[in-house]
């Protein structure tokens, strides 16, 4: 099934509040067939999960930019580091981003796939070796990439430091130090662009379909996930 077939008849939301006016909105199907259908901005692979604005308000880069997360409880401001990267690097990047966290992580799988109205439940798994969760991760390394209804984030409460890959496809490093993370964004030609943009800070739309859904099903019992994180 094409992205044309996902986009009208599979799991498909805003990633933004709905604006007044869609980009989208007076598209012919043919209009809206070659946008989706294209997968490459410049030597940018998209993945499956996601595509920009029609305008493009945001054209798809690679690179990183430093931010702040502030903690809305707590008021505690996290150093955070967000990344965008092609197809063709991005899972085997995410895998390399993970090194740092250490030899045992806790794991948490996000899923909108039965959340129409923009929702979504979060499956946490705690101790887990990283050799094991890089195992059963490869195993479903096309899902990860090209479902647009599934993130993960893989963490170490005691650093604590977090690299989340989400929904988007995008990466996303909470905690500090992060120079060990960055250092990893470089070898891998993710430079460093102050005033990146991504496509989560326009209008965009995700694609997921029914197969990926049993696909995550099925991650989630290799991972022996049973409980919800709140």
């Amino acid at each position: 099934m094409g992205f044309l077939k996902r986009f009208f008849r599979n799991v498909l939301h805003e990633g933004m509040p709905t604006p007044r006016t869609s980009s989208f909105e007076h598209l012919t199907e043919e209009e809206l067939e070659a946008h989706l259908g294209v997968g490459r901005y410049g030597s940018f692979q998209l993945t499956d999960a996601v595509r920009p604005s029609y305008d493009l308000q945001v054209v798809p880069q690679q690179g990183f930019r430093r931010d702040v997360y502030q903690d809305e409880e707590t008021r505690a401001r996290v150093p955070v580091v967000m990344a965008s990267a092609s197809a063709d690097v991005l899972f085997e990047l995410f895998m390399d981003l993970l090194e740092p966290l250490g030899s045992e992580v806790d794991v948490v799988l996000e899923t909108s796939h039965d959340h129409n109205n923009g929702g979504h439940l979060d499956l946490y798994r705690e101790h887990i070796d990283m050799p094991v969760l890089k195992s059963v991760l490869w195993e479903y390394e096309t899902m990860l990439l090209n479902d647009g209804c599934t993130g993960i984030a893989v963490l170490n409460p005691s650093v604590p430091q977090e690299v989340q890959f989400d929904e988007h496809k995008m990466l996303i490093v909470y905690g500090e130090p992060l120079d060990a993370f960055e250092s990893i964004l470089r070898e891998r030609d993710v430079l460093y662009i102050p005033e990146l943009k991504f496509i989560t800070e326009a209008e965009h739309v995700h694609s997921s379909c029914e197969r990926y859904s049993r696909v995550f099903d099925e991650l989630k019992v290799n991972l022996g996930m049973d409980g919800t994180y709140a």
